[in-house]
């Protein structure tokens, strides 16, 4: 690939934004600053990293622009170290550096309730905005032509080059170094805490991917500890996910609505391509959490009973009950007919919600999911899958943890006149419980 003068041109001076997770972020690379400028990163500012997250953790309020910011400023000390390696080649740098930039630019409203909702994928919106008509879209091509491709093919994970894209996405990466540490910051745990210099110090570029000196290995066991305990103490918060079911009813009550016909007293525009399944990249890109958060408002005040209770409950974050659930479908079969007979909507009102984490796994021979290992660097030369040298990565390899809830209107099922079939429903959740 051919570079273009632009590809070299530096600031006159460097640009430094402070940052509380690294300090500062460090930028002087011409084209870099021009794709912060872009009106498709600056709309990041606008995205919250966590989603509803900060219904738990009130602090967690910050973006995916903070974020992209930190996962760039990771690669670009991934890159200082590795220049004295010969497996590193230079020509690589601004196509590291300008995926890690970019890798979430595709992230929509509440990030991944969002594309729960509408079905959306955000690794894909990245490549369009990154290969369509965009102001990122024309930075990357003054670069070079076949630059954007090569940006979007690595954020992608098809790019040939496997040690840029093992920079950004693999087991240990960019991404999750920055995410877990700032995610740990801004909710105010201590969970996502690791020696990341340590991490960095010890990382060795080879041809296929980010190796890791032997003697750093307790320091990845400290890393993927601290992922195991922030998902399961911070992202799969009940409060937090219990947010997202909310925001899950009220997007779907407000689809059904517009989908029947319903006059809504604020027509949902920015909504219509969603509601439709017909949308654009610029569509995509004018939906953020300030319009979202508008419309939610706006809902609260509609003639449907069902739509402005729902939004109500978001806005002022007066959530559903939750309990332990084992996913049966013979429950939420008995809970949908006790609702009907108490004249509560079972579409709207009841909500099992499963999740699930794999702290650590690779691939075996014979299976085929691109689950790339962290593979240990020996004194000798020789590579070593991790979980074959540390116990305590070992017990947690492959072990898929799982979990679910099932979320209910107290208030409603106590207001429910039938005594009857109140009691039933009672007894049924006690069961649970």
């Amino acid at each position: 690939m051919t570079m273009s003068d632009y590809s070299k041109k530096q600031l006159q001076e460097e640009k430094v934004f402070k940052d509380p997770v690294h300090r500062y972020v460090h930028v002087r690379d011409q084209v870099i600053w021009d794709l912060v400028k872009t009106k498709e990163f600056q709309r990041l500012r606008r995205i919250k990293q966590l989603g509803t997250l900060y219904l738990a953790f009130h602090s967690a309020e910050h973006s995916r622009f903070n974020h992209s910011l930190g996962v760039y400023e990771i690669v670009r000390r991934m890159i200082e170290n590795f220049e004295e390696y010969p497996e590193w080649d230079s020509n690589d740098r601004l196509l590291a550096l300008s995926a890690a930039l970019l890798h979430d630019l595709g992230h929509g409203p509440f990030s991944h309730t969002f594309e729960d909702i509408f079905h959306t994928d955000h690794e894909e919106y990245t490549k369009k905005i990154i290969l369509e008509d965009t102001e990122v879209n024309e930075v990357l091509s003054r670069v070079s032509p076949e630059f954007p491709r090569e940006v979007a093919e690595v954020i992608n994970k098809t790019h040939p080059n496997k040690l840029v894209t093992s920079m950004i996405s693999s087991q240990i990466d960019a991404d999750r170094m920055d995410y877990l540490q700032r995610d740990s910051f801004y909710t105010g745990v201590s969970y996502g805490n690791f020696d990341m210099e340590r991490i960095l110090r010890v990382m060795r570029p080879s041809k296929d991917e980010v190796l890791i000196k032997e003697s750093g290995m307790h320091a990845v066991e400290d890393y993927l500890m601290s992922r195991y305990q922030m998902y399961w103490q911070v992202y799969f918060h009940p409060v937090s996910r219990g947010g997202e079911v909310m925001l899950n009813l009220v997007m779907q009550r407000a689809k059904a609505l517009y989908k029947s016909g319903y006059n809504f007293k604020q027509q949902p525009t920015y909504f219509i391509p969603f509601f439709n399944e017909d949308v654009t990249v610029h569509d995509y890109l004018r939906l953020d959490e300030m319009v979202v958060n508008f419309y939610l408002q706006e809902w609260v005040r509609e003639e449907d009973e069902i739509l402005s209770d729902l939004a109500g409950r978001f806005v002022n974050r007066d959530l559903f009950k939750y309990l332990p659930f084992d996913g049966s479908i013979i429950t939420i079969t008995e809970l949908n007919e006790l609702y009907k007979k108490a004249g509560i909507d079972p579409d709207y009102y009841v909500f099992s919600d499963s999740y699930s984490d794999l702290p650590y796994d690779y691939d075996r021979p014979g299976q085929n999911r691109n689950r790339r290992p962290i593979h240990l660097l020996r004194p000798n030369g020789e590579i070593k899958e991790i979980s074959s040298q540390s116990a305590i990565i070992n017990s947690i390899t492959g072990i898929h943890r799982l979990g679910s809830r099932l979320y209910y209107p107290k208030e409603k099922i106590l207001a429910i006149k039938d005594l009857s079939v109140k009691s039933e429903i009672i007894n049924l959740l006690n069961e649970l419980d």
